[in-house]
């Protein structure tokens, strides 16, 4: 297999990630002793047919019907049998292929009896099929560097399923072996007694684990806007009492009436030759023939007028939600240019109108939060969708003044100027992906063939899209009148729904809602606010560019400079062409969350939100918006453990101008009051559903508990959100912005002394900066317990959910010790994963992680969490006690090291041939240059780790007397139920 010219360009550790593989012992074992079971091999008896004896129809297939170009690197082709495959070449990342292969068949193909079977067999196809025993395909591909659930997997919708595979260090043998198993998957899935008894459990885990209160009120979202319609009462997941019914004679029904190969499309994108991957499609899917005759697709009907317009719920962990929805049938319709053209101009008519609902949000409206969209819902309807979040609880006045803006979108065109804006935004968005289309991963390309096929459309190009929407511009398409007309036709239909959550009953609400829907709001929309023209000149001065003082290259293998400048702003630069078109731009700067007090809370959590909307001296957030209008810029903070951070995906014409407005953040910061406002409405209204589910209390507690109570980690209590105002937040962050050291990362297409030049006058043209205060308070773990920590959620009392944790260690000296653990603990999940779900059923997806941070001096630590039925929590601590035992007592075999090393070492491979894995492991090395060496060793690292090493790894660290442990049981549940777990 030959690799593609931007592969022979990546650095060279890239290339002995690639190559670095783990040897293969002879007789391998698995970590139980058993010899590894062989996996048979591609034979002319397992796949009979010469792939030169099939004629292949290669007539562009999703392009009939339709006048757009098909794109050329695409190559079509259909079966004798049905079949239909899509190829093409793809280089990104190098050596990877994804494979797709889209069944035309989800939840709204089945019968009344059979709701959740289209899910249950992607379960069961996956656990075993005609070519691997149970099990064995997941340890096939894991050998074949693939990580599970992230490279290999599956999903189920209303109208298909999809097995997924990104197969990476892919060759002609391995992807025929792939396309092998999953022929064997399609045509001949393991649906036994067996099989079904032991996966039916992880099933229903699954459904069981779901977030009740999101579930529940997605179910009536559905069954009041598509009420009449199949789609209001097939949820891919199924029914209990249907799950629990199904038997193999039934699931092997559905599998045989819609798993046919006229019902399957087979797509590859990758580095490999079209023309091989073609064959390979032919050689394993040829053979294959239906069983019985062809059935037609189910009719999933239209909206019915004659249904009720309306339905309540009292969901009190959500906040109140106005959901609305005009509908219309789904008509099929051939993809034409001019549709799409016709339909951009829908998009950019709502647009408008989303850009007058976020200004009155912003200025604090009735509404948190309030949106309009067009789409089409799973080939049951096309429809107008309104979502409205009202501030605290008045969701009448939030629905009339949201229904004013539309109704006044309805009444009176738009300027050209407000046109014109959001056609700016599609143009610079459609022009980027042109110029960054010689990078677009092949995973992406795979999985937007998906989507067209599902949705009845094509795939362009990204030079086709954009060529599209210039001719329709020059054609006249955008214009004030077309956009009345095209929003006047979106809010009418056959059918208008609308659906109202609320935290407590009313009597009256369903009363209220019909008469909030058809209250006169002419006089409510107000006079539309005119943004005013916004440029450069307006960005607060800074002051004259910085000189360099000094420059040096800290790594050869990728290429990084070091820059300093005499303000001492430092900088690390990465140039290169990789990924064309694309700039990546980090600032560190302060401490993080060194710099805030671990004795007593902060409102440093609301800054995620509203310190960059807070605005630049000032220019408030829609005068920013206009600034950056058409451009690619971006203002991200965030709180690291060492440093805060603004963060963009900029261009190589953008990136001067990003990083000026990030020195002015800095330099000039707005201190505008309403974004802090709307944060603290915004933590009001989802902090009950913190409580709804284990997964809801632990995203709030646990960080908090694994740093022993410091408040600097975990959410604020409610008493703090409500405590949240203006002058609290400026009298945290004012000095954060302005003390601490700088780092300015600039990795990408760009020019190294032009970005140099960029930075000078950016943040080399800010003042000194002072030291920032660092905490010296320790980074804590919590003392071991023999008893579990009990905290209780509101939610179903099946759900439950386990926590066991070993302290560890941090910094970047020891970067050996951490990779170290990461094996170790993608083992010990692994591990957990076989005998928590494939063998007990108890859970659907636990798993185990280190997380080390680079960045403090402590704090690490080994963590393995499940969530389970209250029932198995017990169990859950005796499988990972059991699991660390076993790893400090057997060193684990080599067959079982292989699976582990080879598809993280894969992973590292693909992600190092981009520039965001580079900056992850570099970012925080000019201040600190064990991790700009850290880097070098990356290979050596993880090819050094044997079994006893690991062994020697986990006795040091999964010791019984340091672990830490927690149950989140339902309130109804009593505390001896969580206590079983102490040993």
């Amino acid at each position: 297999m030959s690799l593609s010219a931007r592969a022979l360009s990546k650095p060279l550790v890239a290339f002995l990630l690639a190559t670095a593989l783990v040897p293969a012992a002879a007789g391998q074992r698995v970590g139980n002793g058993k010899p590894a079971p062989a996996v048979k091999p591609s034979t002319p008896d397992a796949t009979p047919v010469d792939p030169a004896s099939v004629k292949v129809d290669t007539a562009p297939w999703l392009f009939k019907g339709s006048d757009i170009p098909p794109d050329p690197a695409w190559y079509f082709g259909r079966l004798p049998n049905g079949l239909r495959y899509a190829v093409r070449k793809n280089g990104v990342p190098p050596g990877q292929v994804a494979v797709r292969v889209r069944i035309d068949a989800g939840s709204l193909y089945e019968k009344d009896d059979e709701q959740g079977f289209a899910h249950l067999i992607e379960h069961l196809s996956f656990r075993g099929s005609k070519y691997v025993p149970d099990g064995e395909a997941k340890r096939v591909w894991q050998r074949f560097g693939a990580t599970f659930g992230s490279d290999s997997n599956a999903s189920t919708t209303p109208t298909q399923t999809v097995y997924k595979l990104d197969l990476p260090g892919a060759t002609q043998a391995n992807l025929d072996e792939s396309l092998k198993i999953f022929a064997g998957m399609m045509q001949e899935p393991a649906i036994t007694a067996q099989g079904l008894a032991a996966e039916r459990p992880a099933v229903l885990a699954e459904q069981r684990e779901a977030p009740g209160p999101q579930v529940r009120y997605g179910d009536a979202l559905r069954q009041t806007f598509f009420t009449g319609q199949p789609l209001a009462d097939r949820s891919p997941i199924g029914t209990i009492k249907t799950l629990e019914a199904a038997t193999p004679a039934a699931v092997q029904a559905f599998h045989d009436r819609w798993y046919r190969p006229e019902n399957t499309v087979v797509i590859l994108s990758g580095d490999i030759d079209p023309a091989t991957a073609a064959t390979l499609i032919v050689k394993n899917f040829a053979s294959w023939t239906g069983h019985g005759p062809s059935v037609p697709a189910p009719d999933f009907g239209k909206p019915d007028p004659k249904a009720a317009p309306t339905k309540t719920v009292v969901e009190p962990s959500l906040p109140p939600i106005v959901a609305t929805a005009v509908l219309r049938p789904w008509e099929y319709r051939d993809d034409t240019i001019i549709f799409n053209q016709k339909r951009l101009v829908d998009f950019v008519a709502l647009r408008v109108i989303n850009r007058r609902l976020e200004t009155r949000a912003r200025a604090g409206g009735s509404f948190l939060q309030a949106s309009v969209s067009l789409d089409d819902v799973s080939r049951s309807a096309n429809g107008t969708f309104t979502n409205i979040v009202p501030l605290g609880d008045d969701w009448e006045a939030a629905l009339k003044d949201v229904r004013a803006v539309i109704a006044d979108a309805m009444a009176t065109a738009p300027t050209q100027a407000e046109v014109d804006r959001e056609l700016t935004e599609f143009d610079a968005a459609m022009k980027n992906d042109v110029a960054t289309s010689r990078v677009e991963a092949g995973s992406k390309q795979a999985d937007d063939m998906v989507g067209a096929l599902d949705i009845r459309e094509t795939v362009a190009g990204p030079e086709t899209s954009y060529k599209i929407l210039q001719d329709a511009r020059a054609k006249g398409f955008f214009t004030p009148a077309a956009m009345l007309e095209s929003t006047n036709r979106l809010f009418k239909g056959d059918v208008t729904r609308a659906l109202l959550n609320t935290r407590t009953p009313d009597a009256g609400a369903a009363a209220k809602l019909a008469a909030a829907l058809k209250a006169d709001v002419s006089k409510l929309a107000g006079k539309r606010s005119q943004q005013a023209a916004v440029d450069f000149s307006k960005v607060p001065k800074l002051g004259a560019p910085g000189k360099v003082t000094a420059r040096a290259t800290v790594s050869a293998d990728p290429g990084i400079e070091q820059v300093t400048f005499s303000n001492g702003v430092r900088a690390l630069l990465y140039p290169n062409t990789s990924e064309t078109g694309r700039v990546y731009v980090r600032v560190r700067f302060g401490r993080g969350n060194l710099a805030l007090p671990g004795d007593k809370p902060t409102v440093a959590w609301a800054g995620d939100n509203a310190l960059v909307a807070s605005g630049i001296g000032r220019l408030r957030q829609g005068d920013l918006d206009q600034l950056t209008a058409g451009r690619r810029m971006g203002l991200d903070f965030d709180i690291g453990d060492d440093a805060f951070t603004f963060s963009a995906i900029t261009t190589p014409g953008d990136y001067a101008d990003n990083l000026t407005l990030m020195a002015a953040k800095l330099a000039a910061p707005g201190w505008d009051p309403q974004p802090v406002a709307r944060a603290r409405a915004a933590a009001l209204a989802g902090y009950a559903g913190l409580s709804s589910s284990p997964d809801g209390v632990l995203s709030r507690d646990l960080e908090r508990l694994l740093r022993d109570g410091d408040p600097r980690w975990g959410t604020p209590t409610l008493a703090q959100i409500e405590a949240l105002n203006a002058a609290d937040f400026r009298r945290l962050f004012e000095p954060l912005l302005a003390t601490g050291p700088i780092e300015v990362d600039v990795f990408g297409d760009v020019k190294a002394d032009e970005a140099i030049a960029a930075i000078a006058k950016s943040f080399g043209a800010l003042k000194p900066r002072t030291p920032a205060p660092v905490n010296a308070a320790p980074i804590r773990f919590p003392a071991h317990n023999t008893t579990p920590v009990l905290l209780t959620h509101d939610g179903a009392d099946t759900q439950a959910a386990a926590v066991i944790a070993w302290p560890t260690g941090g910094g970047s000296a020891d970067h050996a010790e951490a990779r170290r653990l990461d094996v170790l603990a993608a083992v010990f999940s692994d591990r957990l994963f076989e005998r928590l779900r494939s063998i007990a059923g108890a859970s659907y997806s636990p798993s185990a992680q280190s997380q080390w941070p680079t960045g403090l001096p402590g704090g690490g630590r080994l963590v393995a969490l499940g969530q389970v039925a209250p029932d198995r929590v017990p169990l859950f601590f005796q499988l990972s006690r059991q699991i660390a035992a076993e790893l400090v007592s057997t060193p684990i075999g080599p067959d079982e090291l292989k699976r582990t090393i080879v598809p993280m070492l894969q992973y590292m491979s693909r992600a190092s041939s981009g520039n965001q894995f580079w900056l992850m492991q570099m970012q925080g090395g000019s201040y600190d240059p064990k991790r700009l060496e850290a880097t070098q060793s990356i290979v050596t690292d993880m090819t050094s780790i044997t079994p006893e090493l690991l062994q020697a790894t986990a006795a040091k660290y999964l010791r019984p007397e340091k672990d830490w442990t927690l149950a989140v049981m339902p309130k109804a549940a009593t505390a001896p139920a969580a206590a079983n777990g102490a040993k």
